[in-house]
């Protein structure tokens, strides 16, 4: 099992309804605020690439800015093909830290 890893401070996490990334090690950590709850996953759209933290949150889904595919931040998997997935991360803020468990 895995250990929890600093990700970030709390001041720095995207407000309701916005995705930030976050750098982590080898990879891109996307942070989305939906509905004022947190959720992390990978930040790699599994259709082309795209920077899922750079596009929009809205209906409760992260929408890839490229090609406007659509994800479940709960289970990473996106609407335009359920048979994908984008790796979804356990979260937790403890105290201003922002910890995140990526193994």
């Amino acid at each position: 099992m895995s250990d929890f890893v600093r990700l970030a401070s709390k001041p720095d996490l995207p407000e309701e309804g916005e995705a930030r990334e976050f750098p982590l090690g080898d990879k891109t950590i996307c942070i989305a605020n939906v509905d004022g709850n947190y959720c992390a996953m990978d930040n790699v759209c599994v259709h082309r690439g795209g920077p899922l933290a750079q596009g929009v949150v809205a209906d409760g889904k992260i929408i890839c800015p490229w090609h406007g595919w659509q994800y479940d931040p709960k289970t990473g998997v996106p609407a335009e093909n359920p048979a994908l997935k984008v790796a979804v991360y356990p979260i937790k803020i403890e105290g201003e830290e922002v910890l995140v468990e990526v193994g």
